[in-house]
């Protein structure tokens, strides 16, 4: 399934990795509106950006009038501030989108589609981790995204909101943000590695996880707009395939050609032993397929 050739879209967290991806991707062929809190670095082009709050009732009224599709993608995203100021998170994630899924609905927005996070998931009980799996998050951050998951279908059900909800594993790209929970071990290893220094591993290296490109998140999300299969469901976003810690921090020093043996450092408190996707359900209702491997995902951020 392939998205309208032209849709009105209105596009939060414009300025952030995977919303500045999307306003690139999307303005190509609809009418795209970007917000955020901050402007973006480098502008796209026919894109009108506005500079704002998600919790803005007045600002998101007036940016959801009229859109055929609102893909909310602003969030607070460090674990780590979830953790020392619960209370902002909260106000950010579960509040800003209430105020954005109330404002589309009583807009009429066609659809909207809400960028959960498998932190909702927790400590996996089976792996690979499908849409079904249990969901217990170990973070202030995991539930505040699984509150606006819940919100979201909530809205669904009692207001007839067209929701769609997609859930990224591990998210890296050249404009990844150093704070994500997820991406952020690669920026720490391609920072050290670019400084002539050995990547350092917290544990003995063995976790798993799914890196998927900002790139095949953007193509899953296409894949949904305007997508009447899409309605109402939840999908992994991920490659189905994992990688061991260790195994990133060899591919990331083989390609910079540098003799870099890692190092190790006291794993951290709680940290998730395996974690991989199950992406058959995406495959079979969406024709979703991940198409960026990750040694060329790397090798792009070197």
């Amino acid at each position: 399934m392939i998205s309208p050739i032209f849709m009105k879209i209105l596009i939060t967290g414009a300025s952030g990795q995977l919303g500045s991806y999307l306003v690139d991707v999307l303005s190509k062929k609809n009418d795209v509106t970007g917000m955020d809190l901050r402007k973006p670095e480098k502008p796209g082009k026919n894109v009108n950006y506005v500079t704002g709050d998600i919790g803005d009732y007045r600002l998101a009224m007036d940016l959801c009038r009229g859109k055929d599709a609102v893909i909310h993608t602003a969030a607070q995203v460090s674990v780590d501030r979830s953790i020392s100021d619960p209370m902002f998170d909260a106000k950010e994630n579960i509040l800003g989108t209430v105020n954005m899924l109330e404002t589309a609905t009583k807009s009429m927005v066609g659809q909207f589609i809400y960028i959960s996070s498998a932190a909702i998931f927790g400590t996996p009980q089976k792996i690979p981790v499908d849409e079904t799996h249990p969901t217990r998050p170990l973070s202030p951050y995991g539930v505040s995204k699984l509150a606006g998951e819940n919100y979201a279908f909530a809205f669904g059900e009692t207001y007839g909101l067209s929701v769609t909800a997609i859930r990224p594993f591990n998210i890296y790209s050249p404009r990844q943000d150093p704070n994500s929970p997820y991406s952020g071990v690669i920026t720490r290893f391609v920072e050290r590695v670019k400084e002539g220094k050995p990547p350092v591993i917290q544990g003995d290296g063995s976790q798993t996880r799914d890196f998927v490109h900002a790139d095949d998140v953007v193509r899953m999300l296409e894949l949904c707009l305007g997508n009447p299969d899409a309605r109402g469901q939840t999908f992994n976003c991920g490659t189905g395939k994992a990688t061991s810690i260790r195994e990133l921090a060899e591919i990331i020093t083989e390609l910079t050609g540098k003799e870099l043996k890692p190092e190790t450092a006291p794993g951290r408190k709680g940290d998730i032993r395996e974690s991989v996707a199950d992406i058959s359900k995406a495959k079979k209702i969406l024709g979703y397929k991940p198409t960026v491997a990750l040694k060329k995902g790397l090798a792009e951020l070197l």
